[in-house]
């Protein structure tokens, strides 16, 4: 069964990261066309900005995407959840925030790249959550469950107690 779960992820894996390397080629050639054709745009600020986004889709890509042994073509390793919350989701949202500001600039003008100014605001708004978090976690002692009130039946609490 665990043979199974690999396989599906491996294949979900490879779907999302092709649906990503896709995307990026569209956007970005997209935002080429238009600029060599119509507008020029600057294209210092296109790469400046677009570099987070390119990391992001390289780390996606190293950790995400599935291996097999070449002789026996059998899954080696299936590669990160990249459905998985956190720095996974956060890394997704930069690649789409910057796909949005490129499509806006190419349309728009170069003023647009400042709707970018939305991923280090939100980063800075999860890390100060998470500062605040572990702020009020040294206040109750450090425990992590100080304050939660404990789960289970009553002869489980009062064993617990």
């Amino acid at each position: 069964m665990a043979q199974k779960a690999r396989k599906d992820r491996a294949k979900s894996n490879v779907a999302t990261l092709n649906n990503l390397h896709l995307g990026s080629l569209i956007v970005n050639g997209l935002f080429l066309l238009l600029n060599f054709i119509f507008r020029s745009r600057s294209l210092l600020t296109w790469f400046i900005l677009s570099l987070p986004s390119f990391v992001c889709q390289f780390i996606l890509e190293k950790s995400g995407r599935p291996t097999y042994d070449p002789s026996t073509n059998a899954l080696k390793s299936s590669g990160e959840d990249l459905a998985a919350p956190g720095l996974t989701e956060y890394m997704f949202d930069v690649v789409w925030v910057t796909w949005a500001v490129a499509i806006l600039v190419a349309l728009f003008g170069n003023w647009a790249w400042f709707f970018w100014a939305i991923v280090p605001a939100y980063g800075i708004y999860k890390g100060y959550g998470m500062f605040g978090a572990a702020r009020q976690m040294a206040q109750l002692g450090g425990s992590a469950d100080a304050g939660v009130p404990p789960v289970g039946n009553r002869k489980q609490r009062r064993a617990a107690a």
